[in-house]
């Protein structure tokens, strides 16, 4: 028997919807906590419609993106617009410790399910809120989407290639880092309100938390106070070599060098007389084209008569900094990562066996586990509205009313 997860002691209400509200509270399930997961009746979260879906069938139990991010937690439906279902919600928020929400700022007030009407009968309950821009200030209302807060962000402007229009990263991973951010202040106020602490509302501007992030912007934002002046977009390759994406007999091999790695790299070659001569190894000889072609010729001629496996071993060993272009074949029988746990493999009563993303870390007393696969929509409507002392024929009628 497993041991207890670090967060099986705190009951989550979950009203987020789509990506990062479900992120956040996906990492406080999978780590333990009972998060109850209240939906729309009949359509749920609509990341049940965003796919991607087996044979691009849409099916509310399918979708592989809602699937990862609701392992472990409970669903229940109510209609939130009506008296009785925001009754519901808030005897569950009675019993809770973390209540997070996903809508736009204010409508939890409009339900009648704001932090001070939920904490009046609940004093040491925290709320986390999960806006675009936060719930104050002059943008507290603007829509916005992934692409869009990452160009707001302040660092779009240096992704690309310098002569064409700037790109974003993959898709939803703005999103992503802001579940992650929400999850940590949530834990953070969780850890104040259960030791005799008040509980407190968590402000999470999606926004912001590009602002602060490690991809560039706080560093960049640090370097606009010092000098006054924007970060560009340099050219790929620009900063010296090796550097760059070399193709293999079987893909392709990232590699980082510069003048400081290029002994490694020489070193990863079999150290070639011709590579040790000392005009190498002089700060000019990084912007020299001339050179920078030589150079590259011994190294694709290398790199090409490797696998990228045989290729990133060998550098590793030469202490350059390298990695292999891993498709999600490569990534999902990767043995290294599959020796970790760093994926389950686990039952869906509708959409079956399928292999998940695990933990994102390991604790050694309260390891991560599945306990529950993702939910069907309203699957514990029975189980949960019952632990509040609601019998059968209560969710007959709730159900004919349209309320769960």
């Amino acid at each position: 028997m497993m041991a207890e997860g670090a967060l099986s002691h705190v009951r989550v209400l979950d009203f987020t919807t789509q990506v990062a509200g479900p992120y956040c509270t996906k990492l406080l399930a999978d780590y333990g906590a009972d998060v109850i997961k209240v939906e729309r009746p009949e359509t749920g979260d609509t990341a049940r419609g965003m796919g991607p879906f087996p044979e691009d069938i849409p099916h509310l139990e399918k979708s592989g993106l809602f699937l990862h991010l609701n392992t472990n937690k409970r669903s229940v439906t109510l209609d939130l617009k009506s008296k009785a279902g925001q009754k519901i919600a808030r005897e569950l928020a009675s019993n809770a410790d973390l209540v997070v929400e996903s809508f736009r700022p204010g409508v939890m007030d409009r339900f009648g399910l704001g932090f001070g009407s939920l904490q009046a009968s609940n004093p040491r309950l925290v709320m986390t809120s999960i806006s675009n821009f936060g719930r104050t200030g002059p943008y507290r209302d603007y829509k916005s989407s992934d692409i869009m807060v990452y160009s707001m962000g302040g660092e779009m402007h240096s992704t690309g290639l310098e002569d064409r229009e700037p790109v974003k990263l993959g898709a939803n991973v703005v999103l992503y880092q802001a579940g992650s951010v929400a999850a940590v202040g949530s834990a953070g106020a969780l850890f104040l309100s259960q030791d005799d602490g008040p509980g407190q509302h968590v402000d999470v501007s999606i926004m912001e938390t590009q602002t602060g992030s490690v991809d560039r912007r706080m560093s960049a934002l640090v370097a606009y106070q010092y000098t006054g002046e924007l970060s560009i977009r340099v050219p790929f390759g620009a900063s010296g070599y090796p550097i760059g994406i070399y193709p293999c007999a079987d893909g392709y091999l990232e590699v980082t060098g510069g003048l400081n790695y290029l002994p490694r790299a020489v070193r990863t070659l079999g150290d070639p007389p011709e590579l040790l001569e000392p005009r190498w190894y002089t700060p000019e000889s990084q912007t020299d084209p001339e050179l920078k072609d030589e150079f590259e010729a011994h190294f694709l001629s290398w790199t090409l008569e490797r696998t990228k496996a045989e290729a990133w071993r060998a550098a590793q060993e030469s202490g350059l900094l390298s990695a292999p272009l891993n498709n999600m074949e490569d990534l999902a029988n990767d043995q290294h990562f599959i020796g970790r746990g760093a994926f389950a493999q686990f039952d869906h009563p509708v959409a079956g066996s399928l292999k998940y993303l695990g933990r994102p870390f390991v604790m050694s007393e309260s390891p991560w586990e599945v306990r529950r696969p993702t939910p069907l929509l309203g699957q514990h409507n029975g189980e949960v509205l019952g632990e509040l002392g609601y019998a059968a024929e209560d969710l007959v009628r709730l159900r004919a009313q349209g309320i769960i």
